[in-house]
């Protein structure tokens, strides 16, 4: 089995290949943020509780599955080669669920971190404005309620648009 790390260089190999993955990407797994130092500067623990819920486990080792079985395929066959990781040998859930926490890494557009509303939770309004701020507002992925099933790219570019929509009426008026 080759290592991840070996696999994230990002270098070129000697031979063509297939690079695939799976994501879920409504994960139930939860991690945690927390501060480790008074120094501003210093950066936050982070803990990334991947496949923590049992859904988690189940859907990536499922994916995983189901990516095995498409690159295995006959139509396949003139373009793949080894299977590098997880590796040929890794088949059993534990081993693979093992091999998925070492080299669990996210995909993730984090969003919803000053989510729109008009509840006690909120932190911008239905005009992007911060709550209890005049004269400032948020127009990125944070103020989505929930992350998208998809790139956040398309979704911004509209909050974006719309963000300056509203500013040009806000002044006309």
């Amino acid at each position: 089995m080759t290592a991840i790390a070996d696999i994230k260089k990002r270098q070129l190999g000697p031979t063509p290949g297939i690079t695939t993955s799976c994501y879920q990407l409504r994960p139930e797994s939860t991690g945690s943020v927390h501060v480790k130092s008074a120094d501003p500067h210093a950066p936050p623990a982070i803990r990334f509780n991947f496949l923590s819920a049992a859904l988690d486990r189940e859907t990536m080792l499922a994916g995983l599955r189901w990516v095995r079985r498409i690159v295995e395929a006959q139509a396949m066959n003139h373009l793949r080669g080894a299977e590098l990781a997880p590796g040929p040998d890794l088949q059993r859930d534990d081993e693979l669920l093992a091999w998925m926490r070492e080299n669990a890494a996210t995909a993730y557009h984090p969003s919803g971190t000053a989510r729109m509303g008009d509840d006690p939770l909120a932190v911008v309004d239905d005009r992007l404005r911060v709550h209890g701020l005049d004269g400032l507002r948020v127009a990125d992925a944070s103020i989505m309620p929930t992350l998208v099933s998809g790139n956040t790219n398309g979704p911004c570019i509209m909050i974006g648009e719309k963000a300056a929509d509203l500013i040009r009426a806000d002044h006309a008026a």
